[in-house]
């Protein structure tokens, strides 16, 4: 087995192996003889098996709490983990209330105007928006772990929603039928949400605002997500931006609804936009639309300049809506073609259960709908939780957000509301207002309530242009070309990712910048996988280090030996590929070695250390390496093989057929072990 040098000198210093005769050159090393490269003791099939399956759905133990506890307390301690305001509740203070009571406040009177937009985009009546920012929050206060996350209906969930629906349903032909199917989406979204908090994966990409960005920890089976990468987002936030915009330009301009396209490709909506220039815009309407505009985004401007003036671009919306109806009101602009909200339903939230469609082709089309709905809705969520809960320093559980945000959309669809999430421009206003606790969400839930109970007919008068206004104004921040610059700077494949997400969205749809988005992702992962890297490793001067030649110009080769490292798990999808490739660095530092009168290379050393795991087709492929080299007289030398890696080697007897002393700790130890004959045979 592997040869090893004493943790004295030789590890500092070059051992010149070849001065010392054969039968000294062990003795120079006592340990040499016995430090070998461990092989795991084997396990019990099934132990095995529980034990991956622990660590793959559940390694964080979820249970570890209950262990050792009465069943009383265990199930304090179930409802605690279902119910987290249970836990936090028990020190909640007045002055923690105070900060709430206010942030709460705040975000309702963002929350109300931009309610009634999004519903627009979600091709339903404004109503619903305001029933999306009801029970949803409730929900999700008893059971959400964020203190800073504010819920309700978001631009580009309600859009991606609105245009999938409309591929099916004609809203104004079949408007009941459409809403149907918006809340077994709605239903859908939140049971794919509850599963992927119940099964156990990783580490997901997140989600990029112009002010704040995050990666997203979330737990369970969120790798599913990881095929949204972070690039692929932000160009596809960019994008449904645009494209949210340009569909506002209808009732921003005063565009009738037989005039407007129903697409949302940028080259249909322009036509139509420009086609109605004669006869479809209204002066009236573009004036308000205009003045508003400029109002709100003054606001924001100010808001971004003195951070304790937060509230003012937090109210200005409501100043907005509120000004720009009673103006409607008092000239009667709505008979000179200003287009108005004319009705909103007064009154609660009416049970929706019977209109699930739980049977037939629109099941089908709930589901497909409501799992990527819900996909971009958790996205988006959890990335704003896990910001501002870095920002205050606490933890989020990734477990509970996916459950709570899954359970609000659940009981949302049988209570007449669609898809909620986490909404990033409440949610910075409801963090800069002081927000305490997920009391907050309670505050602003009992203001839409009371809105919904007795203020809904005075936004009869609300002009649409108004309501355009403000989901432009809200929907700028989602366009980060500061990340695209980086994401430029940093990974070309991510910058492709992300402009194919974008310009798929903005010249295509919404569901084909979605689908590029993750066909970009998914391909750079496949590339990564069947084409991994590998290096030339040379030794660092007066070291027993060896490192990347490319990094590192001053590493030297070792004469007679190469040296490859192999940055991947060995798997059937790139075995071939790293054989072939090894191969190719043979050849090619043979050539360069000849031309300088170098001793040929007679050893090649694999460094193992980053190959986590090897399956049957990389051990074929590491066999057939090996008699390649055989025929050219190149020793084959492995060096620090992990665990499983070891285990598999010598199950399957390779380890036999190279040699057991062909296998070394490090890649230092391999090469004072070969450099000596490397010497004698040159």
């Amino acid at each position: 087995m592997a040869n090893l040098p004493t943790n004295g000198e030789a590890d500092t210093k070059e051992i010149d192996m070849a001065s010392l005769p054969s039968s000294k050159r062990h003795s120079q090393n006592p340990d040499l003889d016995h430090h070998k490269v461990g092989v795991p003791s084997k396990q019990n099939l099934f132990k095995e098996f529980t034990y991956t399956v622990k660590e793959t759905f559940f390694a964080d133990d979820p249970l570890r709490h209950f262990k050792d506890q009465s069943k009383s307390r265990k199930f304090i301690l179930g409802l605690h983990a279902v119910f987290p305001i249970l836990d936090w509740g028990r020190g909640y203070n007045l002055k923690k209330f105070r900060g709430d009571l206010i942030s709460g406040l705040t975000i309702a009177s963002l929350c109300i105007p931009q309610d009634i937009g999004y519903s627009k985009l979600a091709n339903l009546d404004p109503e619903y928006g305001l029933y999306s920012s009801f029970v949803p929050p409730l929900i999700y206060a008893c059971m959400g772990s964020s203190r800073d996350i504010a819920i309700g209906p978001v631009a580009v969930v309600s859009l991606l929603l609105g245009t999938l629906i409309q591929n099916e349903i004609d809203p104004t032909k079949n408007p009941v039928e459409y809403r149907r199917l918006a809340f077994t989406a709605t239903f859908f979204a939140g049971i794919t949400q509850m599963t992927l908090g119940f099964f156990r994966e990783c580490l997901v990409t997140g989600y990029s605002d112009s002010d704040y960005a995050a990666d997203v920890d979330t737990r369970r089976l969120g790798f599913l997500i990881d095929f949204l990468s972070h690039a692929a987002i932000v160009g596809f936030m960019g994008g449904a931006a645009i494209t949210i915009a340009l569909q506002q330009l209808k009732g921003f301009l005063g565009i009738k609804g037989k005039h407007f396209t129903k697409k949302s490709d940028i080259i249909s909506v322009l036509k139509s936009v420009f086609g109605s220039i004669h006869h479809g815009w209204n002066w009236q309407t573009i004036l308000i639309g205009s003045v508003f505009l400029a109002f709100l985004l003054f606001a924001k401007m100010i808001g971004k300049k003195n951070k304790k003036l937060f509230w003012v671009p937090a109210i200005a919306p409501l100043i907005s809506v509120i000004l720009s109806t009673f103006f409607v009101f008092i000239t009667h602009a709505e008979k000179k073609g200003v287009a108005i909200v004319n009705h909103i339903e007064k009154g609660l939230n009416p049970s929706s259960v019977h209109l699930l469609y739980l049977s037939g082709d629109n099941l089908l089309r709930g589901f497909k709908i409501g799992s990527v709905a819900g996909m971009i809705a958790l996205t988006e969520a959890t990335a704003i939780g896990r910001t501002f809960a870095a920002m205050k320093d606490y933890q989020l559980d990734g477990n509970k957000e996916m459950v709570a945000l899954g359970a609000m959309n659940v009981v949302g669809s049988m209570t007449s509301c669609y898809v909620a999430t986490g909404s990033f421009s409440r949610s910075a206003v409801n963090y800069m207002a002081g927000c305490q606790t997920a009391v907050s969400n309670i505050v602003m839930s009992v203001i839409v309530f009371l809105t919904l109970l007795f203020i809904t007919p005075l936004f009869k008068y609300t002009p649409n242009a108004i309501l355009a206004s403000i989901i432009i104004s809200a929907v700028i921040n989602l366009i980060d070309y500061e990340a695209a610059i980086l994401i430029w700077k940093i990974d070309k494949f991510d910058f492709v990712a992300c402009m194919g997400a974008f310009f798929g969205v903005i010249f295509a749809s919404v569901e084909i910048g979605l689908l590029i988005a993750v066909v970009i992702s998914f391909a750079k992962i496949l590339l990564q996988v069947t084409r991994p890297r590998t290096a030339l490793l040379g030794n660092l001067p007066g070291t027993t280090i060896y490192r990347n030649l490319q990094q590192y110009p001053e590493a030297a080769d070792v004469p007679g030996i190469l040296v490859i490292r192999v940055d991947s798990a060995i798997y059937f999808s790139n075995s071939n590929y790293i054989k072939e490739r090894i191969l190719r660095w043979l050849v090619d530092e043979e050539e360069k070695r000849k031309k300088l009168y170098r001793p040929r290379i007679q050893f090649l050393i694999v460094e193992m250390s980053p190959v986590t795991d090897i399956d049957t087709s990389g051990i074929h492929a590491l066999e057939e390496l090996h008699k390649s080299l055989e025929k050219r007289n190149v020793q084959l030398a492995l060096a620090n093989p992990g665990p499983v890696v070891i285990e598999k080697l010598h199950a399957s007897d390779f380890t036999s057929l190279i040699g057991e002393d062909n296998i070394y700790l490090t890649v230092a130890h391999a090469v004072h072990s070969c450099s000596p004959r490397v010497i004698e045979v040159a």
